[in-house]
C-alpha cells in the first residue's frame, strides 16, 4: 500500500473529524479522495501540519487529526517534544511513513534508513505512540479516536504517488470553511 491507499481507507473515519493535512501530495490526494470543509489543506508550509493541528486541538474540544509525512516531521523535529509537553487528549498525529520525500520526487528520508520516528517520538516523551502497517491504519486510527487520548500513529507504507491535480481552492476559502467547521 502507498499513502493514497491509506488515505482512501481512512477517508470514512476522517469525515466527521477536524483534519490538518500535510503540504503537497498528501493534501492533494485527500482533496481528490474526499474533500470536506473540515479538512485544512496545507499549501505552503512543509513540516507544520503537526504543529498547527496541535494548536487547533489545544484551542477547542473537538478531535483533531494531523496527517503528516516522515519527511515533514523530520524537517520540524521540534514538534515532537512540543507535542509531548503539551498534551491534548483530543489530538492525534498520524505520520504516514513511506521512507521518502514523496512530494519532491521520492528521495529517501532518514526514516527510510536508520531513524525510527516511533522511537524518536517516545524519546521525546510522547506516551501513546503506536506503529502499524499500512493495512492496519484505519483500525489503529479508530482505536485512537475512541480512546480519547493523545496518540501518535506511525503508519509504515511503501513509497509511491498517484497522479493528482493541484488544489485550486483559494487558501482563504480553505481557511474560512475550516474555521466554520471548527466553530460548528
Amino acid at each position: 500500500m502507498i499513502r493514497s491507499d491509506i488515505l482512501r481507507d481512512i477517508a470514512p473515519i476522517l469525515s466527521n473529524q477536524l483534519v490538518v493535512c500535510n503540504i503537497g501530495l498528501p493534501s492533494q490526494e485527500l482533496h481528490l479522495i474526499d474533500d470536506q470543509p473540515s479538512n485544512f489543506y496545507m499549501l505552503g508550509t512543509m513540516g507544520l501540519s503537526s504543529s498547527i493541528g496541535l494548536g487547533v486541538a489545544l484551542a477547542q474540544d473537538k478531535t483533531v487529526i494531523s496527517i503528516d509525512g516522515d519527511g515533514s516531521v523530520l524537517t520540524n523535529f521540534g514538534t515532537l517534544p512540543t507535542i509531548a509537553n503539551n498534551v491534548a487528549d483530543n489530538y492525534i498525529l498520524l505520520i504516514i511513513d513511506n521512507g521518502s520525500y514523496g512530494s519532491t520526487g521520492d528521495q529517501p528520508t532518514y526514516a527510510g534508513l536508520k531513524t525510527s520516528l516511533t522511537n524518536v517520538a517516545k524519546a521525546c516523551g510522547c506516551e501513546n505512540v503506536i506503529e502499524c502497517s499500512a493495512a492496519d491504519t484505519g483500525k489503529t486510527l479508530q482505536s485512537a479516536i475512541d480512546s480519547k487520548k493523545m496518540t501518535i500513529i506511525v503508519a509504515k507504507c511503501e513509497s509511491g504517488n498517484i497522479k493528482v491535480p493541484v488544489i485550486t481552492k483559494d487558501p482563504v476559502v480553505i481557511r474560512d470553511r475550516f474555521m466554520k467547521a471548527v466553530q460548528a
